[in-house]
């Protein structure tokens, strides 16, 4: 499943933080490090729901019995994960194409060919030994015809590739092309045509690093080899001289392709709903011990990871200067300044013109946004195209569906403000901060707390309970001790807590005045 990780290295500020007069009281809190960790593992947690310990419930195992299935669980995840490469190997020198469509519905909106152009080629410096050796920009107004271009620009084009010997392959930047148009420009060019969806998905898969992100490419794949099986098929039945049925079953080679294909779509489709299962699972955790969860969101390499790390101090949180350097969703622990504990969960960056079959196979990755308390979305606000950005993020988390309460408490964080000077932002509500500096992080935490406060129903109480009772023991079990003031002579003291409405409404239940 999704890494969820919440090592957090507590601030030296936190130990110092205590009791004005000694008083009564049951042990600190446990840090949400730990607690997200008991939520995922262990008895009655994630990798044991009913808490009996056992793989096989009801019934006794054999000895090595769950070693074997395991094993056996072991190998169908490896075949369901096999597949062949989807870019070659070793160096590229890539002629970047890009279609600019300058009139009618095909247009893109508040962006121009010079930055698309950009983007591309950060997609292709992405890869390991790929770079851009040419980059034409090429009008057109067939973007959705079979060859793209018009003939006398393709004729031009073909020349132009032709003739430039350093060139190994085509970017073509187009969502997605289909398999005749592929073949067809291939031949024409003599080299090979890759389209974003190929692209993207290849850098996915490299960065993919647990089980369940490993899935969800496979599944994101399944489109491509479908689309590309009949091709290749008829040219392995050309090359080989294969008969067109399989050993008298009625089923032609290409029908077999097919049906594999289907059943391991549906396998993947099964693995991946355990573990959306299992993921249930561990919210419901966080859900019953009211842990706060913030969803950190925003365009691809816009700082996410950076700020999650300078807000938390964990070393987990591993920042790299990479288009979808965070494939994995991740949990980080902290303190909010109220003392309350907060989860902030990093996401996978938003990409402009991302292949609607990505987003599809990756749904379950936003699942963790829609179920959060607050949304936080991080901008690079030095990158030119910071508005078109801020428009693919806030259209796609319009296409998820999300509650509206949500969508409108949610904190704009503009990110890397270092790197332009003198920076001020006029958008209301929108918070500067440099999370290599570390500038306006205590601003944005005290938003985050207010705003996580009010998100959550938590209030600042002050409560008298007596001494002797055990409502300061479950006070600080069940909500957040600010301060106890002992008032000896009267045998009490003043609690000062941050409660949530329900937590409030037990305390008075079991406590009445």
């Amino acid at each position: 499943m999704w890494a969820l990780r919440a090592a957090v290295r507590r601030a030296p500020w936190l130990s110092t933080l205590g009791l004005r007069c000694p008083a009564p009281r049951a042990p600190p809190p446990p840090h949400p490090a730990r607690l997200l960790a008991a939520a995922s593992a262990g008895h009655g947690g994630l990798g044991d729901p009913d808490g009996l310990g056992s793989r096989h419930r009801g019934r006794a195992s054999r000895p090595g019995e769950d070693e074997e299935d395991e094993e056996d669980e072991e190998d169908e995840e490896e075949e369901l994960l096999r597949s062949e490469p989807l870019l070659p190997a070793g160096t590229q020198r890539v002629c970047l194409v890009h279609p600019d469509v300058k009139w009618g519905p095909g247009k893109p909106q508040l962006t121009t060919a010079e930055w698309q152009v950009a983007e591309a080629a950060a997609l292709v410096h992405t890869l390991d030994g790929w770079s851009v050796v040419q980059t034409v920009v090429v009008p057109t107004k067939t973007p959705h015809k079979k060859l793209i271009f018009g003939r006398g620009s393709l004729e031009r084009l073909t020349e132009r590739i032709r003739a430039s010997p350093e060139i190994t392959s085509v970017f073509l930047n187009v969502e997605r092309m289909a398999s005749p148009t592929k073949k067809e420009l291939e031949a024409a060019w003599a080299v090979e045509v890759f389209d974003r969806f190929t692209i993207v998905l290849h850098i996915f898969r490299c960065n993919a690093r647990t089980k369940e992100a490993k899935l969800q490419v496979a599944l994101a794949e399944i489109p491509l080899l479908r689309s590309n099986l009949k091709h290749n098929v008829t040219r392995l039945d050309r090359k080989v001289g294969a008969s067109r049925y399989i050993m008298g079953s009625g089923e032609s080679f290409l029908q077999v392709q097919q049906r594999l294909l289907k059943e391991k779509e549906m396998k993947i489709r099964r693995a991946l709903e355990q573990l959306r299962g299992k993921r249930v699972l561990l919210r419901k955790q966080r859900t019953r011990r009211e842990f706060p969860v913030v969803s950190v969101l925003g365009y691809t390499n816009s700082g996410k990871t950076s700020l999650i790390r300078a807000l938390t101090e964990d070393p987990a949180a591993q920042p790299r200067d990479q288009l979808f350097a965070t494939l994995d969703v991740t949990a980080h622990g902290a303190w909010l300044p109220s003392r309350v504990p907060v989860l902030y969960m990093d996401t996978v960056g938003f990409l402009s013109q991302l292949p609607h079959s990505l987003i599809q196979s990756f749904s379950a990755t936003l699942e963790d946004v829609a179920h959060a308390d607050v949304l936080m979305h991080v901008r690079d606000i030095s990158h030119p195209e910071s508005e078109q950005q801020k428009a693919t993020v806030l259209s796609t988390l319009r296409g998820l569906r999300l509650p509206a309460q949500l969508l409108d408490s949610m904190l704009e964080v503009h990110n890397k403000v270092d790197l332009v000077p003198g920076y001020s932002t006029a958008e209301p509500g929108a918070l500067a901060v440099s999370a290599r500096l570390g500038l306006g992080l205590r601003e944005l935490e005290a938003s985050l707390d207010a705003t996580v406060m009010e998100a959550t129903g938590r209030r600042v109480l002050t409560l008298r309970v007596p001494l002797a009772g055990p409502q300061l023991s479950w006070l600080h079990r069940e909500a957040t001790v600010q301060d106890v003031t002992v008032q000896q002579e009267a045998g009490a003291a003043l609690v000062t807590v941050v409660i949530s409405s329900v937590a409030y409404a037990k305390f008075r239940k079991l406590f009445p005045e």
